[in-house]
């Protein structure tokens, strides 16, 4: 099994900044690809940004030129920093990574528990 443990969200001013960490954990599993996803009220959840083991980056188009996502290999943990939020970035935000079992060598799919971020004046 793998833990992911996620941090950071809160209640932010339109134009104002947020940082979202989450630390992954776990033995038997060689953490792979690591993300965040995100899901506002009434609407499926969607992918926010992800990179892979070796430092690859892809962002949804909504937020490209705002977020930037970082992470680092050696604490497997993951971050989002989230510069000029907007109200319509109100979300549930899910870390997810895909991890590799070293007992079956099958990839897994696990998902954080989520942080509320909230974008109002």
């Amino acid at each position: 099994q793998v833990q992911l443990v996620e941090s950071g969200g809160g209640l932010v001013q339109p134009g104002g900044s947020l940082r979202l960490s989450c630390a992954a954990s776990g033995t038997t599993f060689s953490i792979n690809d690591m993300g965040w996803y995100r899901q506002a009220p009434g609407k499926e959840r969607e992918l926010v940004a992800h990179v892979t083991n070796g430092g690859s980056t892809n962002y949804a188009e909504s937020v490209k030129g705002r977020f930037i996502i970082s992470r680092d290999n050696a604490k497997n943990t993951v971050n989002l920093q989230m510069n000029s939020l907007k109200p319509e970035d109100t979300a549930v935000y899910y870390c997810n990574t895909k991890a590799l079992s070293t007992i079956d060598y099958h990839y897994y799919n696990y998902w954080g528990k989520g942080t509320l971020v909230t974008v109002s004046s």
